[in-house]
């Protein structure tokens, strides 16, 4: 009996989508339901899906050996990797789906009405159920794509994260450095004003102002300072090796061919909710079952059975019917997710390019705010100009450099928030 009921379901094979084959999904060229076409089939679930060699072959927009290059090798080697761990128990479940189509076998202990207790070894195969075993072991796979599709989502933004803090750093350095020096050149003004006072030749209230100034940019600078410290001390903790030492920004390439992440997500779990649809249909017509079982005694017994899910009822159909539309509503998803993400990547690619301009712009207003401090201090130094007239071009000057440093960083942040949207942070192969 045990022999029969594991033979006859491979015997069956080719019937219809509804027949659970022993040998489908383990040949060389087994046809997928529903098609006419052979294809491989491999064990490796990576092999057979386009989502997952989508992620493989993803590249990353960092360019190597810059510094976000080592930013995300070290924080990408410190990882905990809850994703990973999450998409190896979705591997094993959906090579614990593959032997669906076998026999259940295992034992049966009741207590008859003559309080004895009757063993049994029963064995059950399914030989038609409206195709419920191919969409497990499909829901299975999507599954494990819909597990390394965050896996990949969650290492892009973890090198975003930290690539956010370095920059955090590095413009407090930039910006740090900037207010010593404006600092030191305000501290010569003040000790030239000092003693004109001293000397009676200037009011007392023009040194109070350049002494208010010199302590408002004391304050920016230690601001800078503070913030650099604190990102480098987040960044470190997240990262394999110290990087307070590590200096300069790093090239993003393009990455055009990169499909952005949302996407892949979107289409992966498109495929767990079409194969959700199928078993729940399947739960709702009848099935066919063979049964067997070998009592303590040797006696033994089988026959066939209907199975079903769920009764019949009134609003059988309507259920039907909102399975049928949940399969329309996750293709519209996929498609509301990809142009959310080509209008955010639209809007971030301008932003960059709104930024770049400004950055060309403030470059040549500093050039000109240079050249005006060089003619008023020649004037100055001609007895042509007063102190604080010097002091009012310098600080133009000074304002010029910051600016000029905040849209530097500025169009650097924006497009690493353009390689996030692109999911092009972390190159898949790697990860």
């Amino acid at each position: 009996m045990i022999a029969v009921l594991a033979v006859l379901p491979g015997c069956m094979k080719g019937t219809g989508e509804g027949v659970v084959s022993r040998f489908m999904g383990m040949e060389p060229t087994a046809t997928a339901p529903g098609t006419n076409s052979a294809r491989p089939v491999s064990a490796n679930v990576a092999d057979a899906s386009p989502i997952i060699a989508t992620l493989q072959g993803r590249r990353s927009a960092i360019s190597p050996g810059t510094p976000y290059a080592r930013v995300a090798e070290a924080v990408i080697a410190s990882d905990a990797r809850v994703a990973e761990a999450e998409l190896r128990v979705a591997r094993l479940r959906a090579e614990a789906a593959q032997k669906n189509w076998l026999p259940k076998i295992g034992p049966s202990v009741s207590l008859n009405s003559l309080g004895e207790f009757v063993a049994e070894l029963v064995i059950e195969q399914v030989l038609f159920d409206n195709g419920r075993k191919i969409a497990e072991r499909d829901k299975a796979k999507a599954d494990v794509e819909v597990a390394a599709v965050a896996l990949v989502e969650d290492g892009n933004t973890r090198v975003f994260e930290a690539l956010s803090l370095y920059l955090v750093a590095e413009e407090g350095r930039e910006a740090g450095a900037h207010f010593a020096r404006a600092h030191k050149d305000m501290a010569q003004f003040e000790w030239v004003m000092n003693e004109r006072v001293a000397g009676g030749v200037s009011d007392m209230s023009d040194l109070n102002v350049l002494r208010q100034k010199l302590a408002s940019i004391m304050a920016r600078q230690q601001r800078a300072e503070e913030s650099t410290r604190t990102a480098l001390a987040e960044l470190n903790a997240m990262s394999s090796r110290r990087l307070d030492e590590l200096r300069g920004l790093g090239d993003l390439r393009a990455a055009t061919e990169n499909a952005p992440l949302a996407v892949l997500r979107a289409e992966a779990e498109r495929e767990v909710s079409m194969a959700e649809a199928r078993i729940l249909r399947a739960g709702h017509l009848p099935g066919l079952g063979a049964t067997g079982s070998v009592s303590k005694s040797g006696d033994v017994t089988g026959g066939l059975e209907i199975t079903t899910d769920s009764l019949f009822g009134l609003g059988t159909m309507a259920e039907l019917n909102a399975i049928e539309a949940g399969k329309e509503s996750a293709d519209r998803r996929v498609a509301q997710a990809r142009e959310t993400a080509e209008r955010e990547i639209a809007s971030q690619s301008r932003q960059i390019e709104a930024y770049r301009r400004q950055l060309s712009e403030a470059r040549l207003l500093t050039v000109q705010a240079k050249q005006n401090l060089d003619l008023f201090q020649r004037q100055y130094e001609g007895g042509q100009r007063q102190v604080m007239d010097v002091v009012g071009v310098y600080e133009t000057y000074a304002s010029a450099l910051e600016t000029e440093i905040d849209l530097r960083y500025q169009a650097a942040r924006s497009e690493l928030e353009l390689a996030r949207l692109k999911g092009a942070l972390a190159e898949g192969a790697k990860i």
